[in-house]
C-alpha cells in the first residue's frame, strides 16, 4: 500500500472511532483530501508549510464549486489536526486553511414539476427486475423526500407493514419513524415480490440488479435517478431535486416551514428557511409598490 493510502487508512479509522462519523461520510472526506496527501506536500509531511496548505485550497477552488471547496477546506482542517496530534507534522497547520466564501441561503432550490416526476416513473420498465426496483426507488424519493443515502440504507426490518410506518436512518445516526404512503408501500411490495433477487446479500431493501447482489449505494440511487431523467427526456436529474420537489409542493399547499423541516428531518430551521424563497406568491405580499414615474410637466 502506498504511504499516502496508509495515512488515509489511519485517518479513516480516526474518523470512525474518535469522531463517530458514518462510513459514507468518511469515504467522502477521504476522497476530498486524497489529492492533498498524494500531491507535492505529502506524504513526506516533515517540511509541510502553511503555503502548501493555502496553495492546495486555492487550486481546488479553481476546479470545483464553492460548496465542494468549502467541504474540502473543512475536511482538510480535520486532517491537519489529526496529523499534528499523531505527531506527523511538527506545527499545527489547521488554522492555515483559508476560509471559503459561500453565502448561506444564496441559492434557490430547484424541484421538479409533477409532470416531470410522472415521466420519470413512466420511464421504468415494470416487466424487469431493475425496472421494478427503479420505480420503487423513485416513488420513495418523490413521496418521502429522502436523501439518496437514506434510500440506500433502508433495511427490511425498517418497514412496519402493520402500522404503515417506515424508519429512516438519517444523518448523525438519527432514526426517525414516519408514515409510509400507500403508493410508496405498494411500489416497495412490487419490487420485493417480483424484483428483489433471491440471492440478495444482507437485509437492505434495494440491491444491485446484477450479481453480486449487494446493497445499493447512495451513488447507485443517484445513478437510477439520472438515468431515468435521460430516459424520460427530462434531462440530467439529481436525486436531491426530488427532495426539493416534496418541500416546494408542501409549501404551495400551505404547509408551514416547521412541518416541512419535520418531514425532511432538518437539524436546523435555517436549512428549511431557504424554501421560503421558492414561495413566490407569499413573497408578492412583501413587495412594495414600484413608485410611479412623475407626471409630464411636473417640476
Amino acid at each position: 500500500m502506498a504511504p499516502a493510502e496508509i495515512l488515509l487508512a489511519r485517518y479513516h479509522a480516526y474518523l470512525i472511532s474518535e469522531r463517530g462519523l458514518a462510513e459514507q461520510t468518511c469515504r467522502r472526506n477521504i476522497c476530498l483530501v486524497r489529492p492533498f496527501l498524494a500531491g507535492p506536500g505529502g506524504p513526506g509531511l516533515e517540511d509541510l508549510a502553511a503555503g502548501d496548505v493555502t496553495a492546495f485550497v486555492v487550486r481546488v477552488s479553481r476546479l470545483r464549486a464553492a460548496s465542494t471547496t468549502q467541504r474540502t477546506a473543512t475536511t482538510l482542517r480535520s486532517l491537519l489536526r489529526f496529523l499534528h496530534v499523531a505527531g506527523l507534522v511538527r506545527v499545527p497547520l489547521a488554522e492555515a486553511v483559508p476560509p471559503v466564501a459561500r453565502w448561506r441561503l444564496a441559492g434557490l432550490p430547484r424541484g421538479l414539476e409533477p409532470a416531470q416526476v410522472r415521466a420519470l416513473l413512466a420511464a421504468c420498465d415494470p416487466g424487469t427486475a431493475a425496472g421494478l426496483r427503479d420505480f420503487a426507488v423513485l416513488t420513495v424519493l418523490a413521496r418521502l423526500g429522502l436523501r439518496a443515502g437514506e434510500v440506500a440504507g433502508l433495511l427490511l426490518e425498517d418497514i412496519d407493514w402493520r402500522s404503515g410506518e417506515i424508519v429512516i436512518r438519517g444523518k448523525g445516526h438519527r432514526r426517525d419513524r414516519i408514515p409510509l404512503p400507500p403508493d410508496a408501500g405498494q411500489a416497495i411490495v412490487g419490487y420485493l415480490r417480483s424484483g428483489r433477487p433471491a440471492t440478495a446479500a444482507g437485509r437492505h431493501v434495494f440491491t444491485r440488479a446484477k450479481a453480486p447482489h449487494h446493497a445499493l449505494t447512495a451513488t447507485g440511487v443517484s445513478h437510477i435517478v439520472a438515468v431515468a431523467g435521460l430516459r424520460a427526456g427530462v434531462g440530467p436529474v439529481r436525486a436531491h431535486r426530488l427532495r426539493h420537489m416534496v418541500a416546494t409542493g408542501m409549501l404551495r399547499a400551505g404547509a408551514p416551514l416547521s412541518e416541512i423541516g419535520q418531514l425532511l428531518r432538518h437539524a436546523s430551521p435555517m436549512t428549511t428557511a431557504i424554501y421560503a424563497k421558492a414561495d413566490t406568491e407569499a413573497l408578492r405580499t412583501l413587495a412594495r409598490p414600484w413608485p410611479a414615474p412623475p407626471a409630464a410637466g411636473a417640476a
